[in-house]
């Protein structure tokens, strides 16, 4: 893409006009519940409007205008062209719907970063004539950029929680009208910070890196020709829709003997726990009322290289979590799979090193009689980056409600407060200024079996670094 402006192809629309209608722009529904594509839009236009188009680079907009560090690299991160291509879609919804009657059209053309601002002739019908851009490069668009995009059969579950956590952080960051991203923030949000026991938790995570990556978890599924799902723990997968080899399926499949009479199989990794959308819906919501800007990969997409440039949360056990899956372990607590063809919820949290009142083993629990699921156990799990200056954060149970009753407990007053004390002073974020270095094992008590009812801190272990060093560093 590049930065030279089409405005000077059309008449010219005084720049108070040109003001007005960014801001009725900014202001509508459409745009309420997309606060970085607010914030973006105003960078962009006023930088046109003042003459300033020629300062314009992707590396300018990704610092200034999307909060990342000074060492971005829009050659290694395309978070700049992602968030483009989006306001380009908000835009053209905004048309379609709320602004089908303005008289300015605000659009982004393809190729270009900066806005063009045309003046549209009056539609009595409420419809107006839409531009050749809108057509001609939409699949070209789309195809060239690499987007974060969630699988499609994720959709509507995912859609409808995202769209909650993106209501509620539009709501919180509407009056922020320059953030930059927590290292940037006011005195007033670093006093708001300081004054929040969760805020001052997550903030050395955040001032870090103040566009986290929040990685869900999408186990593998075989599907057959009448959308039954048939769960495949291991084995090489090839991507959603390829079709399974018939004997790597039966090798690998936890039910052999059904898969064997299921007829053709493909790979599916469209679906995940409610417990993860939950964690998903409450982060988002929290990040950016702190102002950041995280972005919400699949589990599969995450990189070495996402690994070096941000931090990383993790959500869901190695068991669904294909990214924690391939870390080494980092502490006292492990999650142990029993890999057998019967291993409904028999997974199981280990302590490799119990202490006083701790268990050797913690198991999801069930009520005797009905065997309706009554306790879930997770783990929070912060550890150094494979990089210095990165974090990664697991925040993951046996079942799905357990990665929820996971991020409940690190997002709650009571929750980081309780993390704090048994960390201490030395190792507590609001007391030193760093991300803290630890695992945490909680129960999760449920109701129906699937009711996150309250998360219940057991234990806390600090972890040895300088023996995940070598763990991770031996061949």
């Amino acid at each position: 893409m590049t930065a030279n402006s089409p405005v000077a192809e059309h008449p010219a629309v005084p720049p108070a006009v040109c003001h007005d209608q960014v801001q009725r722009i900014i202001d509508s529904e459409t745009f309420h519940s997309a606060p970085t594509l607010q914030l973006l839009l105003r960078f962009l236009a006023t930088r046109v409007l003042d003459e300033h188009a020629q300062e314009i680079k992707e590396y300018t907009i990704g610092v200034e205008a999307l909060g990342r560090r000074q060492d971005f690299d829009p050659k290694n991160d395309p978070i700049v062209r992602v968030q483009v291509y989006r306001l380009r879609q908000k835009l053209k919804e905004y048309y379609d719907l709320e602004g089908s009657q303005d008289s300015i059209l605000v659009e982004i053309p393809k190729g270009h970063y900066l806005p063009r601002f045309e003046t549209l002739p009056s539609l009595s019908s409420g419809l107006r004539p839409l531009s050749p851009l809108e057509h001609d490069h939409e699949r070209d668009e789309v195809a060239e950029i690499r987007t974060r995009a969630l699988p499609r059969g994720l959709l509507i579950p995912v859609a409808a929680v995202l769209a909650a956590a993106v209501f509620a952080a539009g709501f919180w960051t509407a009056n922020f009208r320059h953030r930059t991203g927590v290292a940037g923030v006011s005195a007033n949000q670093s006093a708001e910070i300081a004054a929040d026991p969760v805020k001052s938790f997550w903030a050395p995570f955040l001032r870090d890196d103040p566009s986290p990556i929040i990685a869900y978890a999408d186990a593998v599924f075989l599907l057959d020709d009448s959308a039954d799902l048939f769960r495949f723990r291991r084995g090489a997968a090839d991507n959603r829709g390829a079709p399974v080899d018939p004997h790597l399926a039966r090798q690998f499949a936890s039910n052999p003997g059904l898969v064997a009479r299921a007829g053709p199989l493909y790979y599916d990794n469209g679906y995940t726990g409610t417990g993860e959308l939950q964690a998903v819906a409450t982060l988002m919501a929290l990040f950016t009322q702190m102002g950041a800007t995280p972005t919400v990969e699949s589990s599969y997409d995450i990189t070495t290289d996402d690994l070096k440039q941000h931090n990383v949360i993790l959500l869901g056990s190695p068991f669904q979590n294909v990214a924690v899956q391939q870390l080494p372990p980092a502490g006292d607590f492990l999650f142990v799979d029993p890999f057998s063809p019967h291993d409904l919820w028999n997974g199981h949290i280990l302590d490799t090193h119990p202490r006083p009142g701790e268990q050797a083993m913690y198991q999801t629990e069930r009520d005797p009689v009905t065997q309706v699921l009554k306790a879930d156990y997770a783990l929070i799990t912060f550890e150094p980056g494979v990089v210095a200056g990165r974090h990664i954060v697991d925040l993951g149970g046996l079942d799905t409600t357990g990665t929820e009753g996971a991020v409940l407990l690190a997002t709650s007053k009571t929750g980081v407060q309780e993390l704090a004390q048994s960390l201490g002073p030395r190792n507590s974020p609001a007391q030193n200024g760093k991300v803290p270095v630890f695992q945490a094992l909680l129960r999760v008590n449920l109701e129906k079996g699937y009711q996150v009812l309250d998360s219940r801190l057991l234990a806390v272990h600090l972890i040895d670094t300088e023996h995940l060093a070598e763990v991770r560093h031996t061949p």
